[in-house]
C-alpha cells in the first residue's frame, strides 16, 4: 500500500512540473506594472483593459495566412460532406460550442454539419467538470462517437496549446485521416505541432494572470468566426455579403429574410411575397425565381445540380433563356 507521504511527495512533484510549464506560457505570464490595478478608479481599469483588447486584432492580422489556408482546406472537405468539428474544455470549448450553435440559424447547415464538442459534455458549458480537460482518452471517445471520417475537420481550441483534450482530439483525428487545425495563443506549442495547421496567435500576458478568458479568449472568438463564416462563403451559403441561407425560425428572421430578396433583387414586396411562396420560404430560391425568371421546382433543381451557389445557378438559368 502507497503510504500518505509517498501520495503527497507524488502529487508535489506533479504539480510542480505542471507550474513549471505554465511559467513558460505567455498566456500565463505575470504582470508587474498591473499589480496594484484593484486600487485603480474603475474608469482607469476600463482604460487599460480597452487598451489591451486592442491589441487582439494585431495579433490575428499577422497569422492571416495561415487562416486562410486552413480556411481553404477546411472548405474542400466540406465540398466534400465532410464537417467541422470543434474540440476545447474550458472557455475555449465553450467558443466552439457557441460558434457551431449560431451556423444553422445563419446558413441553414444541418445542426451535425457543424460541431461543438466541450471536455466533459453538455454540462460543462455552465459548470466545470473536474478533470475533463485532463483526458485526451475522453477527446477520442467524444470524436468515435461521432463516426469520424477523412472528411472531416477537427478544429483543437486551447489557448495555452497543451490541453490534454485538445491535443488528444487533433491527434486522434489526424490519425484516422481528418483535417487538422490547432488554434492556440502561445508560440510553439503542443497543440500547434499536433496539427496539421498550427494557428498559434500570440496575444501576449492577460490583464488578470492567466484569465485566458480575456485576451486569448477574443482571439480565439476571432478566429472562429473567420474559420465558420469563410467556410461558408466557400460553400455558396452567401450571395455576396448577403444570408441567403439564413433559416427564418423567428418572426425577426422572416423579416430579414424578406429584406435580403429585397436587396438582391429589387423586387416589391408582392413579387417577393410571391416567390418565397413558390419556393417554401427559401431566401436563396427566391432570388433565383426573381433574378433567374425560373419558377419553384426549377430553382430548386438548378441550385441542386450547382451544390447550393446561387451566381453558378444565376449563369444556368440565363444559359435556359431562349
Amino acid at each position: 500500500m502507497t503510504s500518505p507521504s509517498a501520495n503527497a511527495t507524488s502529487d508535489s512533484d506533479m504539480y510542480g512540473e505542471l507550474r513549471a510549464q505554465l511559467a513558460t506560457l505567455t498566456t500565463e505570464a505575470f504582470r508587474p506594472e498591473l499589480a496594484d490595478i484593484d486600487q485603480l478608479p474603475t474608469a482607469e481599469i476600463a482604460r487599460i483593459m480597452n487598451g489591451e483588447d486592442r491589441t487582439v486584432p494585431e495579433a490575428v492580422a499577422a497569422r492571416l495566412p495561415q487562416i486562410a489556408a486552413a480556411i481553404d482546406a477546411t472548405a474542400e472537405r466540406m465540398a466534400r460532406g465532410g464537417r467541422l468539428i470543434y474540440a476545447g474544455a474550458g472557455t475555449a470549448g465553450r467558443l466552439g460550442v457557441l460558434d457551431a450553435s449560431e451556423c444553422p440559424p445563419t446558413f441553414n447547415t444541418d445542426p451535425a454539419q457543424v460541431v461543438g464538442l466541450i471536455a466533459g459534455g453538455p454540462s460543462a458549458m455552465v459548470k466545470a467538470v473536474e478533470g475533463a480537460e485532463d483526458s485526451a482518452k475522453l477527446a477520442a471517445e467524444d470524436l468515435d462517437a461521432l463516426g469520424l471520417t477523412d472528411n472531416d475537420t477537427v478544429v483543437g481550441v486551447s489557448a495555452s496549446g497543451r490541453t490534454p483534450y485538445a491535443i488528444g482530439a487533433v491527434e486522434h483525428a489526424r490519425g484516422l485521416g481528418a483535417l487538422t487545425i490547432g488554434l492556440s495563443c502561445n508560440a510553439d506549442s503542443a497543440l500547434g505541432a499536433a496539427a496539421e495547421h498550427g494557428l498559434e496567435v500570440v496575444v501576449g500576458p492577460e490583464l488578470l494572470t492567466g484569465s485566458t478568458r480575456l485576451k486569448a479568449g477574443t482571439a480565439q472568438k476571432l478566429v472562429l468566426n473567420m474559420i465558420s463564416t469563410i467556410t461558408m462563403i466557400r460553400l455558396g451559403k452567401t450571395y455576396g455579403n448577403l444570408m441567403v441561407d439564413v433559416r427564418a425560425s423567428n418572426e425577426k428572421l422572416r423579416a430579414r429574410s424578406r429584406r435580403i430578396v429585397a436587396l438582391a433583387t429589387g423586387a416589391q414586396d408582392k413579387e417577393i411575397e410571391d416567390a418565397l411562396a413558390a419556393t417554401d420560404g427559401e431566401v436563396k430560391n427566391a432570388i433565383l425565381v426573381l433574378l433567374g425568371s425560373v419558377d419553384g421546382p426549377t430553382a430548386a433543381a438548378l441550385l441542386d445540380e450547382a451544390r447550393g451557389h446561387l451566381r453558378v445557378a444565376l449563369r444556368a438559368a440565363a444559359a435556359r433563356t431562349p
